[in-house]
């Protein structure tokens, strides 16, 4: 018997060449519907339209053209059955030996910042994602093929096995196809949930849905994970790259994991900064120098400045583009990146001398991340980003002396700073630049010893940054010991009230916010 294809793809990529070549070299006679028909037949291909063999022509403006039993059922035929073969035999229904399907292009209409409801819901396909379903679940019988990167495959295991898919490739193509209709409900149904929200019990607390799921595509598989032994890849999630998949890498070599996951920690502390040029140097997801100045070259300057020793083999972040002082002064030590919004000839050709250094275009660098994830045994856990905006207006001033001006400029900044900083933080600042970091210490004393120490002599009237409250006066002494003027912090510990007044009594100012910013 003479071997049947259905056709009926939105994405129509290869799809003469490879039609042509499953008649010309296979034998196979196509059968298809819509555009797809269509292209075939201009091509000079012979095509039975799907609704000639079923007899039921397309209805509803094309919303029905492949649901029938004449077409499922020739996917769904288990040929070793005899009852199947006879029901097929009983309903004039031909077995399908091939389904090559891809879905209507709901991501990509989405995308569009001015489409409509309607429009979104007219590219959620039915009669596609069931074409795929059948006939993934069928594999034992037939080949199932979702994107034209897949013909080719196809084609060369018919080449290797008498004109026949081997078993191995039709299973392969079978966890591809529900692989893909899973993140095509997942694109809907994220959609959605950004337009309606989700119904809550009358005991719900949280905005998170009792639902959650995640779908990525593989962008890259990276060297190995965090260390040698851990295999590792790069996912993309949804099919227009956003984020780092968008992201133009100008030169270097290939990123990994660690870059990754570097670049996204230094992508958000430079985000913080919008009105001043501002640089970010950060070494395994802490920052060891964060400054802005008047230039984009004086704030990479006073950011190395701030750790110079850290600094050697680290991660670069500016929020503007990349001048050419600024790459002159960037080849003279080791970095492993740098992302930027942009960068000019000059300063290409500049970083071109440091070939092993990978250089990225970021245009914005503010792309919205609305949760974030972490895997514990048995599930994973999902919390709202830390994007609170946070309001100085609202700050009380706590202490008797008040910030002049410019302290609650050196304030803001090495809160925000603060922030981006692995618990327990402490952030010590002077003219905009960071002095000492103490970061991911057991005890908040031992990360105000780290801070301090790093800053040296230049703590003298420097500002000082917690994460969360000083539940004991000793480290407020310990920072005025040292020349620290201001201090901010969340406030919210039974002994606050120790704290402002050794404030008071040495003079310091002290600000509370209100507010937590724990990175742990």
């Amino acid at each position: 018997m003479v071997r049947l294809a259905l056709l009926s793809v939105s994405d129509k990529t290869g799809l003469v060449d490879f039609a042509q070549t499953l008649v010309q070299q296979f034998g196979f006679e196509l059968l298809s519907s819509g555009g797809t028909a269509k292209i075939l037949q201009e091509a000079g291909l012979t095509v039975t339209k799907v609704a000639d063999y079923t007899g039921s022509p397309e209805i509803l403006g094309g919303r029905v053209k492949t649901l029938h039993p004449r077409i499922h059922g020739g996917i769904l035929a288990r040929r070793d059955l005899e009852q199947d073969r006879a029901d097929l035999q009983a309903n004039n229904i031909r077995p399908i030996d091939l389904v090559v399907v891809n879905l209507y292009p709901f991501e990509q209409t989405i995308a569009r910042g001015d489409v409509s409801l309607a429009e979104a819901i007219e590219q959620i396909d039915i009669g596609g994602p069931t074409l795929l379903r059948a006939a993934a679940k069928n594999f034992a019988h037939l080949t199932v093929l979702c994107h034209p990167r897949q013909y080719p495959d196809y084609l060369q295991t018919l080449q290797e096995n008498q004109g026949v898919a081997s078993l191995g490739f039709r299973q392969g193509c079978s966890l591809q196809a529900f692989q893909h209709t899973a993140a095509y409900d997942q694109a809907i149904a994220t959609y959605l949930a950004q337009l309606y929200p989700e119904p809550k019990s009358t005991t719900a607390t949280t905005e998170l849905p009792k639902t959650y799921s995640v779908t990525g595509f593989q962008r890259q598989e990276l060297r190995y994970g965090e260390n040698p032994h851990q295999p590792a890849s790069w996912y993309q999630t949804g099919q227009i790259p956003t984020g780092w998949a968008a992201a133009e890498i100008l030169q270097g070599k290939p990123l990994s994991y660690n870059n990754l996951v570097d670049l996204e920690a230094a992508r958000r502390i430079i985000i913080e900064f919008t009105e001043q040029p501002a640089a970010v140097i950060l070494k395994h997801t802490n920052p060891c120098g964060v400054a802005i100045a008047p230039t984009l070259l004086e704030a990479y300057e006073k950011a190395f400045g701030a750790d110079s020793i850290s600094a050697f083999g680290g991660i670069v972040a500016f929020n503007q583009g990349i001048d050419g002082p600024t790459a002159t002064a960037m080849t003279q030590t080791f970095l492993e990146c740098i992302v930027a919004p942009g960068c000019a000839p000059e300063a290409v050709e500049i970083l071109q001398k440091k070939s092993k250094l990978r250089l990225l275009i970021l245009p914005d660098l503010t792309v919205q991340v609305p949760e974030t994830f972490q895997a514990i045994a048995g599930g994973f856990l999902v919390q709202k980003s830390d994007e609170q905006t946070d309001r100085p207006e609202d700050w009380p001033v706590v202490t008797v002396k008040q910030p002049t001006p410019d302290q609650w400029t050196e304030l803001i900044f090495a809160w925000k700073v603060a922030k981006h900083v692995k618990s327990n933080a402490i952030v010590v600042t002077r003219n905009g630049t960071t002095l000492g970091v103490g970061a991911g210490q057991m005890n908040r004393v031992g990360s105000v010893k780290i801070a301090l120490e790093q800053a040296g002599e230049k703590a003298q009237g420097a500002t000082l940054a917690s994460d969360g409250f000083f539940p004991f006066d000793d480290s407020v002494k310990t920072a005025a010991a040292a020349g620290i003027t201001a201090i901010i912090q969340p406030g919210g510990s039974l002994r606050d009230e120790d704290s402002i007044r050794a404030a008071n009594d040495l003079g310091l100012v002290m600000v509370l916010t209100g507010t937590r910013h724990f990175l742990h």
